[in-house]
């Protein structure tokens, strides 16, 4: 069972048919229009009749599988594969029924790609349908999904064959469905016609009362509706015992009642037919396990029923667009109208960032405090402001990802077109436990290869904020200082090179500058080829009228049309947008072309060089993920399927790692297990002197004495030798006899499940002091071509990587190859769960892994691959 969206936002739940749907499926098909039974069911090849499509599967079943979405209690569309009998690929007829009322609400589509994602899973290649030539939505309903159809006409019906396997196109189709739904689900949410405050109260000081004030005083466009049993009337509006009640529609609930009323409430949102909740109500999943427990009976019974939930313990939602107006939040202060966004979790912290943006008059577009995020997350906000026209610029501050792989993949295709800024909280590890080094390395490594601006603090993203809000990105690192003040002038300069710009020019104006001054520095800067981005310092030695001196900016700022260049300020020490250097808009809200100022030089250094990366990472071309040649991902899945059979997870022996991986092309160097000195000179020979002989026991692999391994050994005398003395040595009498590899750098590489980002490779060099400096680099899988290289190149020592005097160059780009080939064999096998190559030796020719060690399990929930769905 899963819960999807429909094109149009609406959630609907997608699961088996069972023989307790009888009466309900009877129900469906009554209900059906006689056009549309007549579309659907009239043809000569009735391969899957009436009869058929609503017949119950075994849930095991592979060759046949039905599906239904339903709302409610009802069944709103139904559908069916069943396989074939004939020569050649395996085959299966598709068809699908979608209630009168319910159609154009993308419902085929999903179903479609459900069934197609089932029929992958049990090793069906084609889709089959039959189609009468009239029913031309079905035939675009195939069409739309990115599937190359072939047709083929008998009379008035056609023949479709097309194959499922997920192609680029395909997998590009189900990408831009995902995100329009994902958006109009949460557009839905921000634009509601009508909002009902459930718990609604008279005096402010409490939620009910707090939100039902924002909302009215904010100028919501449409009507508001409070709910309390206990009055007639709320703040002089009329009120109702509970949400039944009212009379018309509703579109958005806020709810602020307590926890144990919460059933209640939801009872009555569902029989309305209420199409969004914002439950500020606290004492859910942060109380522990039985606030989980509700949480999550909260979010899918309101799903079951079509509704998206925000929260619960949420601040609110806000939407500044004059057409709406809506300020469903506890906040005292919001800020007036901008193109940034901005999501976080904490309703308190909220709070207090929506008032230092306003007190920095940086406007918003719309914002979002999800809570817990037990249903709507920071991912369906990016998708939303992707495609909303209204928003430049998105900010996040994020205590824990729900779906890192969806976040990275979302983020990076967005930050092409919009700047996304986001500071954690520090507890982004899992479980409330603080991030420590290896997870913060983790996060600072997704974030600059989603081409995220991260930064460390509230104050540093408000700083970006207003550079990316209101100025052009600079198009190099050329700067040009321009001031009044030696002493700041030069701060300025030392903070600018210390972020790694190029100071190409310092116009020192002296504390007599005048608005002339000023406005002929500009200028001049502006027009000149070598310089891409300013930095003003106005801080005048005794008080004097500033009005002309932000006129002669703001003049010189327009004076030159295409220049393009952002203009940075430490105007006065103010920060955000001064009234004097904004440019304003309809409404009197600041809009681009604004000057930011900073409280101080180093801050507007800061952000210019964080939004200066952002512009570099913008101008390099799209990667994308490319599959090695030599790969048998059949054969893999073969394998782990036979392994898992008997166990719920385990780490693989020696030999089976080395099977499984070559399947993806990835050798370990070859050895022989051995149990005798026999057996061992035996090995020998057979693998070619020189040879290593080593214990296999977990304690002696990786002691940095090598105290367990013996080397070079040329002659049977030496290896009998060996295997006598490790033998005694670890009490064991099962070695391995490996062949010498090629001499060359140790580099360690690892996946692991990470549990705030998923699957996670690590790279770094091998040895105890590299180890306990943490000197590693971390990228999220599945890699793509540069990240794989930028993995390789990212750690501190890999400058040894590339040769010294006393070691020549190695071959990188086989250590690449290597990365993208583990990637591969992840994103495959979603059993895989721990990969280890330490050390592998990277020479001029070759990247020869020496050990490796590999660990399956169940698959865990990963709602980014396959069909689309709600996490």
């Amino acid at each position: 069972m899963a819960d999807v969206l429909a094109a149009d936002g609406g959630v609907v739940r997608l699961r088996p048919i069972t023989p307790e749907d009888a009466d309900r499926l009877q129900a469906f098909h009554a209900a059906l229009s006689d056009r549309t039974r007549y579309l659907r069911y009239f043809g000569p090849y009735p391969r899957i009749s009436p009869k058929d499509l609503y017949r119950s599967t075994h849930v095991d079943h592979r060759d046949r599988v039905g599906l239904v979405l339903e709302l409610g209690e009802a069944i709103i569309a139904v559908g069916r594969y069943e396989l074939l009998d004939r020569v050649g690929p395996r085959a299966a007829e598709v068809a699908f029924v979608v209630a009168d009322e319910h159609q154009g609400r993308g419902l085929g589509s999903v179903l479609l790609e459900h069934l197609a994602g089932a029929a992958a899973e049990n090793k069906i290649d084609t889709f089959v349908a039959e189609v009468l030539a009239e029913n031309t939505v079905m035939v675009t309903v195939f069409r739309d999904a990115g599937y190359q159809v072939e047709r083929s006409r008998d009379g008035s019906v056609l023949h479709l064959e097309f194959a499922i396997d997920p192609t680029e196109a395909l997998l590009s189709v189900r990408d831009s469905r995902e995100r329009a739904s994902e958006a109009r689900s949460v557009g839905n949410l921000l634009t509601p016609r009508s909002v009902a405050v459930i718990g609604a109260t008279p005096g402010a000081g409490r939620v009910g009362g707090a939100v039902l004030a924002n909302l009215l005083s904010g100028v919501f466009q449409g009507p508001v509706y409070p709910v309390n049993p206990n009055r007639k009337s709320v703040r002089g509006v009329h009120a109702y015992a509970t949400v039944r009640e009212i009379p018309d529609e509703v579109d958005l609930a806020v709810v602020a009642v307590p926890p144990q009323a919460i059933a209640s409430v939801l009872d009555d949102c569902m029989a309305k037919g209420v199409k969004g909740l914002v439950v500020l109500t606290a004492g859910f999943g942060e109380t522990g396990v039985g606030g989980i427990a509700a949480e999550r009976e909260l979010v899918a019974a309101a799903r079951g029923h079509g509704m998206r939930v925000v929260g619960p313990s949420a601040l609110g939602i806000a939407n500044t667009d004059p057409a709406i107006s809506l300020n469903a939040t506890l906040a005292s202060v919001l800020p007036g109208r901008g193109r940034i966004g901005f999501f976080c979790q904490s309703g308190p912290l909220g709070a207090a960032i929506l008032g230092e943006a306003a007190a920095r008059n940086l406007g918003l577009s719309t914002f979002v405090s999800a809570g817990n995020r037990a249903d709507v997350s920071g991912n369906d906000l990016l998708q939303y402001w992707d495609t909303a026209p209204d928003t430049d610029v998105v900010l996040l501050y994020l205590e824990s990802f729900g779906n890192p792989r969806k976040f990275s993949r979302i983020a990076r295709r967005m930050a092409r077109n919009k700047p996304i800024v986001a500071v954690s909280s520090g507890r982004m590890a899992a479980r409330g436990k603080p991030a420590g080094e290896t997870e913060r390395s983790i996060e600072r490594d997704l974030f600059a290869q989603a081409g995220i601006v991260q930064v460390s603090t509230v104050s540093e993203m408000f700083d970006c904020a207003a550079l990316l809000g209101y100025q052009p990105l600079p198009k190099g690192p050329r700067l040009a200082i321009i001031g009044n003040s030696t002493a700041l002038d030069w701060l300025a300069v030392d903070a600018a090179r210390g972020e790694g710009l190029e100071v190409a020019e310092s116009v020192h104006l002296g504390p007599q500058a005048t608005p002339g001054s000023y406005f002929d520095a500009v200028i001049e800067a502006l027009r000149s080829p070598e310089i891409d981005s300013l930095i003003l310092v106005f801080a005048p030695p005794v008080p004097v009228g500033v009005a002309a001196f932000a006129d002669a900016i703001r003049s010189a700022a327009d004076a030159v049309p295409g220049a393009d260049k952002p203009i940075l300020t430490t105007f006065i020490a103010e920060q955000g947008i001064p009234n004097l250097l904004a440019v304003r808009g309809p409404g009197g809200t600041a809009i681009r072309g604004s000057i930011p100022s900073y409280p101080d030089p180093e801050r507007a250094a800061r952000a210019l060089a964080l939004v200066h990366r952002y512009a570099q990472w913008r101008t390099k071309p799209v990667s994308a993920v490319v599959r090695p040649k030599g790969i048998d991902a059949e054969r893999a899945r073969r394998l782990v399927t036979e392994w898992m059979r008997d166990s719920e997870g385990r780490w693989l022996s020696d030999l089976e790692a080395v099977e499984l991986l070559s399947c993806y092309g990835i050798d370990v160097v070859e050895f022989r297990e051995v149990r005798s000195a026999d057996e061992a000179i035996a090995a020998a020979e057979e693998l070619g002197y020189p040879v290593a002989a080593k214990a296999t026991g977990e304690l002696w692999r990786r002691r940095p004495d090598l105290t367990g391994v013996r080397l070079d050994l040329w002659r049977p005398e030496a290896v009998r030798q060996a295997y006598t003395d490790l033998v005694e040595l670890c009490g064991d009498p099962v070695l391995h006899i490996q062949k010498m590899a090629t001499k060359g750098v140790g580099c360690t590489l690892r996946v692991k499940d990470d549990p705030s980002f998923g699957s996670v490779i690590e790279f770094g060099l091998s040895g105890m002091i590299i180890e306990l400096l943490g000197d590693r680099a971390y990228r999220p899988l599945p890699l793509t071509a540069d990240g794989a290289t930028s993995l390789i190149d990212a750690p501190r020592a890999a400058p040894l990587l590339s040769g010294t005097p006393a070691s020549p160059r190695v071959d990188k780009a086989a250590l690449a190859e290597l990365a993208q080939r583990i990637s591969a064999l992840f994103d495959d096998i979603p059993e895989m769960r721990d990969l280890s190559f330490d050390p592998v030796l990277a020479s001029p020719a070759s990247a020869e892994i020496i050990y490796a060690r590999a660990r399956i399990g169940p698959e865990p929930s990963r709602f980014d691959t396959g069909p689309r769905r709600l996490g």
